[in-house]
């Protein structure tokens, strides 16, 4: 009987693990959250998963990621956060998609990368349609309403629409320092996160080259079978501790520098933008983010191509130029980074997720995403022991490495299509030399092959042909269709004139029945 009683605790501490996250801000609590969710931590006398988040209580958060893709409504919800009490307490507004101002011409011309796809996307490739008879008509307004609707700040729903639905897809704009408060309280008080607050000293290794405890300046160790990295630029593990290399991305993504400012309304019922604004400079972009107490404002540049002086010209002109902000600001705080990635984000026990795995411009939101993604991944294929660890492990470098390079890929199409020639910056971003092969390869095949479903992998995708299709003819990009497929793009076209009209139909809809954005996140704050 005795040995029957050893076995089955013997068993019950395979099946209990116990999972130490290193360092807080948005990407240890997310992925706290995302974990935690899907694993119960033990009970008395029985397995489970125990959770760790250690911080340093002298580190601040880097602060930045203020804006989410829509996965975010599916993350919030999966983790059990309630969408109006995420909304109230991250002075969180509702964001639609991105806005490029001035980065195809220069002249203040721009386009929409929405979060809803063109109509009918799964079936037809309004695209080629557009391209053939319809470029009178911009393609994110032939495609979608959504442009429309975030020109006049408009809510992506009614007050009377349920928590996390829509009638147009929709991400957020956030308070990043009130977002960690919300996350922490959340995975501590509901989800049984253990939070521990002290300052890594050392990191004791194991015979096998595993990491089997962190020591802390109080002498306290922390024993885990698996360590996240979150610590930031700092990379105390995966980088410091296992010398993964970082990679540079200097050579394709020119920015490294960024200034960033808390900008005041002038009054409290300002408007309240529905996307992100990104609008070009000189040697760089400015980002702008619109939440119910505040906007975040900030030029990320390249110290390449101008000085520190000339960018904070920029950003104050910028400022200056918007009468909703008050005449007087909050100097900018700066922020200095490499462009780039680690060689390898799982190593051993030790996986990177955050900062410390890698950090480019904030162009299209890729921080929180990435964070999201590599969290479900950790989550869904927690290995149940460390025989498995190994393939686990480079399934997930293999399919992180992939992310990587679509989002390189991805931000730096923003930047080739441009026809800017007023400064070095916008022309060595077309030089053949700063693409990558795999974005060379593919615009070759988007010159007579419209971007469609046979691009997607929904397995491992962060984005879809819908978003290449956004940016690449929001920059009028022109595809050569006349070939064999056109004639079933003819066949279609009736089909294709239908969903175009509609669009507009239901543009001229959603405008007159939904509310000002400001004006359901009033309501929202006011239950």
């Amino acid at each position: 009987m005795r040995g029957a009683v050893r076995v089955v605790a013997a068993v019950i501490e395979l099946m209990s693990q116990t999972i130490v996250i290193v360092g807080g801000g948005s990407a240890g609590w997310l992925t706290a959250g995302i974990i935690a969710a899907k694993h119960s931590p033990p009970t008395e006398g029985g397995p489970g998963t125990r959770l760790v988040l250690l911080e340093s209580p002298d580190v601040p958060n880097l602060g930045v990621g203020e804006g989410t893709w829509p996965t975010m409504r599916d993350t919030l919800r999966g983790i059990g956060v309630s969408e109006v009490d995420f909304l109230r307490g991250c002075d969180a507004s509702f964001k639609q998609g991105s806005q490029f101002i001035g980065w195809h011409r220069g002249q203040g011309e721009s386009y929409y990368h929405p979060f809803s796809a063109p109509s009918g996307y799964a079936n037809i490739n309004l695209a080629a349609h557009w391209q053939d008879s319809h470029t009178d008509i911009k393609f994110g307004d032939a495609a979608s309403p959504q442009g429309r609707v975030c020109d006049r700040g408009l809510a992506p729903k009614t007050p009377q629409t349920p928590e996390y639905a829509f009638s147009l897809n929709y991400g957020y704009h956030l308070n990043a320092g009130k977002f960690v408060e919300l996350l922490q309280r959340h995975c501590v008080d509901k989800l049984g996160v253990e939070h521990r607050l002290g300052h890594v000293e050392q990191i004791i290794a194991a015979e096998n080259g595993d990491i089997a405890a962190v020591q802390l300046a109080s002498g306290e160790t922390i024993s885990g079978d698996l360590f996240v990295d979150c610590t930031g630029f700092s990379a105390l593990l995966i980088g410091k501790h296992y010398n993964i290399p970082y990679v540079s991305q200097r050579d394709y993504l020119f920015n490294d520098t960024a200034l960033a400012v808390q900008a005041e309304y002038v009054t409290e019922d300002a408007p309240i933008a529905s996307c992100t604004k990104a609008t070009a400079q000189s040697a760089g972009w400015i980002w702008d983010i619109a939440l119910p107490s505040r906007r975040g404002i900030g030029h990320v540049f390249s110290s390449q191509h101008t000085s520190i002086e000339r960018a904070e010209e920029e950003l104050a002109a910028y400022l200056k130029a918007d009468p909703t902000l008050a005449d007087v600001q909050p100097g900018p705080r700066k922020i200095e980074f490499q462009p780039g990635h680690r060689e390898t984000f799982w190593h051993r026990n030790c996986v990177a997720v955050g900062v410390s795995a890698g950090f480019v411009e904030p162009l299209e939101a890729t921080a929180l995403i990435l964070i999201e993604k590599s969290a479900e991944w950790i989550s869904e294929q927690l290995p149940g022991d460390s025989a498995a660890r190994p393939v686990v492990a480079r399934r997930f470098n293999e399919i992180t490495r992939q992310h990587w390079r679509s989002v390189i890929d991805f931000l730096k199409l923003h930047y080739v299509l441009t026809e800017r020639t007023d400064s070095a910056y916008w022309r060595d971003h077309r030089e053949i030399e700063s693409m990558p092969a795999s974005l060379q390869e593919s615009l070759t095949l988007w010159r007579t092959q419209v971007p469609w479903l046979y691009e997607s992998n929904y397995r491992i995708e962060l984005f879809s042909s819908a978003s290449l299709q956004y940016v690449l003819y929001g920059m009028d990009f022109v595809t050569d269709i006349k070939d064999s497929r056109y004639r079933q793009w003819q066949r279609d076209a009736e089909i294709a004139n239908r969903l175009i009209g509609e669009n507009k139909v239901q543009a001229e809809t959603l405008i007159a029945s939904l509310p000002t954005n400001r004006d359901l996140l009033d309501r929202v704050r006011r239950k």
